[in-house]
């Protein structure tokens, strides 16, 4: 089925932008939901933060294993229809866990919640690419992340916030509703006039491009692939290490190590801003990209080689955050230009999965480096991954052959 199209003026842009960020924002929102009440839910069943820990799990494995195939869904029914798909199925999910009082019945809505979760990539981003004019697009990418960043920094005090009012339970129920508002809205917008991507036809495409699981084993998609494991293991261990890692190094005081933390985390989100700019003035994305991520690998091997004190720590760790949101735009752009025109769902919908594959690994090899008493390591392994970070962009590949 061909995609809805939704847009006819500038103003419609601006409008369709807002929706999916708006989307995207909730799914970021909803990744986080169980990160603040925890506590209380874990109280609630008298279980252990293992067990408890079942229902992440179960949400990030049904993520990596359908998204894929969500994409291919997006590509043959419509992005707009299975983003919609997705937002009701995450707030049924979330209002089902508010209402009923089983430690099982939560596993398995967190795991429907993940089936949910796993639309929001490919459907943004085949929406945004189909319907957003070329020279806008950089812009529409930078704030469609920018939203998902604002969606993790608003979830813990809003549901903490709502917790405090209504308990836990109520908390998760005014998450789901806030979900189905957003789909709501999404169903206001109307399939009034064509997309003005200029795209060849579906038909044309087909005779020069490989298509389903064949176009996604060529060379450029699988590169961006590795590109967005390795992008999601720089950020694994710089978000999720950085604390206890400065504090094993260098004795750093928590409050210190968290603030440069904090300030890296908001000029990423600023940075991506910045960086929709850059992506929409320069057509060379590779090399911004690339540019970026050796910024990245510098201020992470600055950190990993010296002690630079309370100050200097918080302008280096900004500076990394700074460059990590400005190649986001970029990043999207590289992936966007190698996917054929009908194929950004299941294109997205696979490469973005090397978030989940990176968020898999990731602890895995941070966790053994800190176990084993060596904390520099962590810095100094997030500058190689940027390293081959670098290595991998420049030699992308151009097109899907």
């Amino acid at each position: 089925m061909a995609q809805a199209t939704l847009i006819e003026s500038r103003p419609s842009h601006a409008r369709l932008i807002a929706v999916i960020s708006a989307a995207h924002f909730v799914s970021h929102y909803y990744i986080l939901i169980l990160a603040p009440l925890l506590p209380f839910v874990r109280d609630a069943y008298g279980v252990s933060y293992t067990e408890i820990g079942l229902a992440l799990t179960a949400f990030n494995v049904v993520s990596a294993a359908l998204q894929t195939p969500a994409g291919f869904l997006v590509d043959w029914l419509g992005a707009r229809v299975i983003l919609i798909v997705g937002l009701l199925i995450g707030a049924f999910a979330f209002t089902v866990v508010g209402l009923v009082d089983s430690y099982w019945v939560l596993v398995a809505m967190f795991a429907l919640a993940g089936v949910g979760n796993t639309v929001y990539h490919p459907a943004d981003y085949a929406l945004l690419s189909q319907h957003i004019p070329a020279e806008r697009i950089g812009h529409a990418f930078s704030i469609h992340t920018f939203a998902g960043m604002m969606g993790s920094a608003f979830a813990p005090a809003s549901l903490l916030m709502m917790q405090s009012m209504w308990g836990w339970r109520g908390a998760f129920i005014g998450a789901g509703l806030f979900g189905f508002a957003v789909a709501a809205i999404l169903m206001l917008v109307r399939d009034t006039a064509p997309a003005e991507a200029a795209a060849p036809a579906k038909s044309e495409s087909k005779n020069k491009s490989p298509e389903g699981w064949r176009l996604l084993m060529t060379a450029p998609i699988l590169m961006n692939l590795f590109f967005f494991v390795i992008i999601a293991m720089i950020s694994s261990g710089m978000f999720n290490y950085s604390v206890v890692a400065l504090g094993a190094l260098y004795g750093t005081a928590p409050a210190v190590a968290n603030t440069a933390l904090s300030s890296l985390l908001l000029l990423s989100a600023f940075g991506v801003l910045a960086g929709g700019v850059v992506a929409t003035r320069v057509s060379r994305h590779a090399w911004v990209a690339a540019l970026g991520l050796a910024g990245m690998a510098l201020t992470a091997a600055l950190i990993a080689q010296f002690d630079l004190g309370s100050v200097l720590l918080v302008v280096v760790m900004t500076a990394f955050g700074l460059f990590y949101g400005v190649i986001m735009p970029s990043r999207d752009m590289i992936v966007r230009d190698v996917t054929p025109p009908g194929s950004f769902g299941k294109v997205f919908g696979f490469v973005t999965t090397g978030f989940n594959i990176g968020g898999i690994v990731s602890p895995l090899i941070f966790g053994a480096i800190m176990d084993h008493g060596s904390p520099r390591l962590v810095f100094v392994a997030v500058a190689a991954f940027a390293l081959l970070s670098v290595l991998t962009v420049i030699s992308l590949p151009k097109k899907a052959a």
